[in-house]
């Protein structure tokens, strides 16, 4: 990194400082270390700002030319590796004005007019906000899919559901992975609502007070494609609501990933045997051949803390800060910067685990009906045929249960005349709603797990993503 000395950073600074600043004051004002991430949006904003200007007769056509020629440089320059970034000049703004003025001379000095690093700041980061937004709605389309694929695959597969981490009752492989179709949808709803709401321009609200150039907002919202400018400038240079709204999406989206990634874990184990992981996604052991490490599904299990914790301190940095501009919101973008990272490595390797993962149709429905799992039916059946109420069925079902557990049998395997000992009302019939399979196909309910509501959930999900395709 080349520095520049510290005469530099007080001409851009203005003739109110004498002497440079102290090495420690300048390592701990700088951001240049992460902020050089927003070069791409900084140039697209200071070429709409600079052809905004010459619109409206502020400065020449000739020098809003050269400043946007100049910046196309400075931005290849960057792109290729080749550029000098300093931590003496600050940040982003400053590095990319100091060049194009190295590139362009004198019209490099009213490319600022009409602004301050402060809405200059608030609209490059909001617009790389925005951009994430983007790629994270991209990413949970593609992961949806791939969750999509999985149902399709086993929309009848029948397979323990639990509670309490103890069997409950049979579902289907292809309802368990409906339910995280819905919860990456309500991450895809959020994203998307979050983008909408943060789609104004700060640009144009100068330092906090606005500007008396006769410069217009509305045209430089348009070119950097935003809606509209933010309608008041206080609040367009202090806002952050943008980043705290990406963030605890984020967060959200990322307790779901890490909830799936929990049962990946918990399902590749040789107790379990659900499910086989691709060897794209595990690892082996140092020491013990026989190993094979889900570690992806532990990372993003692990990826949580940092999202969250991103989310609480940006949190913690806005809470008190009086209006406008404070120094404190430089401390936004690693936290936006470091979530968005992990996030996004995430969606991928998760997509990439169910695209690849390979659910042990046997092994499922053998373990479908363990645990009584279809005890709920049992009772269910006593409530519709033999008219019982739901807590005596619930008793009768209770005992039941207690006697095949003493035999050391399923509910299924009980004789008709153990059960008529508990309540002569039960018929052969009940064998009809024991089985596991009968039990799901009876889930009929809006949302169950019966196969025909899985593939109506499915085929309502890939119409929804055709449309938005």
């Amino acid at each position: 990194m080349t520095e520049q000395p510290a005469s530099t950073a007080n001409q851009m600074w203005g003739g109110r400082f004498a002497a440079g600043p102290d090495a420690i004051m300048e390592a701990i004002n700088a951001s240049i270390g992460f902020d050089q991430r927003l070069y791409a949006q900084d140039i697209r904003g200071s070429r709409a700002h600079a052809a905004m200007l010459a619109a409206q007769g502020i400065i020449s056509t000739s020098d809003a030319d050269a400043i946007g020629e100049g910046l196309l440089t400075v931005l290849s320059e960057i792109e290729k590796g080749g550029f000098p970034f300093s931590t003496a000049l600050e940040d982003i703004h400053m590095n990319v004005e100091s060049r194009l003025k190295e590139i362009i001379g004198e019209p490099a000095g009213r490319l600022h007019t009409a602004r301050s690093r402060n809405d200059q700041v608030a609209t490059d980061f909001r617009l790389w906000v925005r951009d994430q937004c983007d790629a994270t709605i991209d990413g949970l389309d593609a992961l949806i899919r791939a969750a999509l694929g999985q149902a399709e695959k086993g929309a009848d597969w029948v397979m323990p559901g639990f509670t309490h981490l103890q069997t409950a009752q049979p579902v289907t492989w292809g309802h368990h992975m409906m339910a995280y179709v819905e919860m990456f949808g309500r991450d895809l709803s959020r994203f998307r609502d979050a983008r909408k709401r943060m789609n104004e321009s700060p640009l144009g609200a100068a330092a906090l007070a606005g500007t008396g150039f006769p410069i217009d907002r509305h045209a430089t919202a348009a070119a950097l494609g935003f809606d509209r400018p933010m309608a008041n400038s206080l609040d367009a240079v202090s806002d952050r609501d943008f980043a705290l709204e990406y963030l605890s999406s984020a967060a959200i989206c990322a307790v779901h990933l890490s909830r799936l990634a929990e049962e990946l874990v918990i399902w590749s184990s040789a107790q379990f045997r659900f499910v086989t992981m691709s060897d794209r996604f595990s690892t082996g052991s140092s020491i013990m051949p026989q190993k094979k490490n889900p570690d992806a599904a532990e990372l993003i299990r692990a990826k949580i803390g940092r999202i969250l914790g991103a989310a609480v301190a940006l949190f913690v940095v806005m809470k008190g800060l009086p209006l406008a501009y404070s120094k404190d919101m430089q401390e936004d973008k690693e936290q936006v910067f470091d979530a968005a990272d992990n996030l996004m490595i995430a969606l991928a390797a998760m997509t990439g685990m169910l695209s690849d993962l390979t659910a042990n149709r046997d092994r499922l429905e053998a373990a479908a009906g363990s645990g009584f799992s279809t005890a709920t039916d049992l009772a269910d059946w006593l409530v519709r045929e033999a008219g019982l109420p739901f807590r005596d069925a619930h008793h009768v079902t209770g005992t039941l249960v207690a006697m095949a557990e003493k035999s050391g049998v399923d509910l299924p395997e009980l004789t008709l005349e153990q059960m008529q000992s508990v309540n002569p009302a039960i018929t052969a019939d009940i064998f009809n709603v024991l089985g596991v399979h009968n039990s799901v196909a009876s889930r009929m309910s809006y949302g169950g797990t019966a196969p025909a509501q899985v593939r109506a959930q499915i085929a309502r999900w890939n119409e929804m993503l055709g449309e938005k395709a």
